[in-house]
């Protein structure tokens, strides 16, 4: 007798049939999902859309430190004793967003060992992404820093060829995910398309190439080059 195949795991469907605990909510572009400082007392699901993550200072200044996109996961910090949110997040196109509750994600990871092994993995790749993110603050220019954040939008690596990012994404967003200013990535913007870097066509488009721009030179200190901010 042949062997049954195996079917691979489905992350959607598993949570699509959890026993309770979960909602699917629509938002439109710029709602909120959670604020910084809500209970912290739920994971979320991206069935479509994409959301940003941004933390506010005390004196009103915004950072966005993360975007997430379809079948990615957020607000996992309750998972760790987290009370509150430290961060808002809101949704940068429509979205279609599933709502676990703690107690449930909690017993889906105990019982079940293939979307353990998923969030896991999500978890610990991120991680990664994050630690990298520190290095590119840390040592590289805002111009490499911009085109690292292209690259990662544009899920570089994908059979060669270039793809498409989020929709209309402001340069208001990219100087916040960048850490400098929105006159400076206007002209990073402009020196790409010339150099045929990235298109603009209705929608921008990042070409493999502008990855010479991440490589161009070895990481050193950063000089202060975007005047302190």
């Amino acid at each position: 007798m042949k062997a049954k195949k195996k079917l691979a795991f489905n992350v959607e469907t598993f949570l699509a049939t959890a026993n309770g605990g979960r909602t699917i909510a629509k938002y439109r572009k710029g709602q909120k999902v959670f604020r910084q400082g809500d209970p912290a007392d739920a994971v979320f699901y991206i069935q479509e859309g994409e959301v940003k993550v941004c933390v506010i200072s005390e004196q009103g200044k915004e950072a966005v430190v993360a975007l997430h996109r379809k079948g990615d996961f957020f607000g996992e910090g309750c998972l760790t004793g987290q009370p509150r949110r430290l961060a808002t997040v809101a949704a940068m196109t429509e979205c279609a967003i599933m709502r676990l509750d703690k107690a449930v994600v909690v017993r889906a990871l105990h019982d079940e060992p293939a979307f353990s092994e998923r969030f896991t993995t999500y978890l610990l790749t991120r991680t990664v992404r994050v630690e990298a993110d520190l290095v590119d603050q840390l040592f590289n220019s805002s111009e490499k820093r911009l085109a690292r954040a292209l690259l990662l939008l544009a899920n570089f690596g994908k059979e060669g060829r270039p793809e498409r990012v989020i929709a209309k994404i402001s340069q208001a967003t990219l100087a916040d995910m960048v850490g400098t200013t929105r006159s400076r990535v206007s002209g990073f913007m402009n020196k790409f398309r010339k150099l045929g870097f990235i298109k603009y066509n209705g929608h921008l488009e990042v070409h493999n190439s502008l990855l010479t721009m991440v490589l161009h030179e070895a990481p050193e200190i950063r000089k202060e080059d975007d005047n302190g901010e």
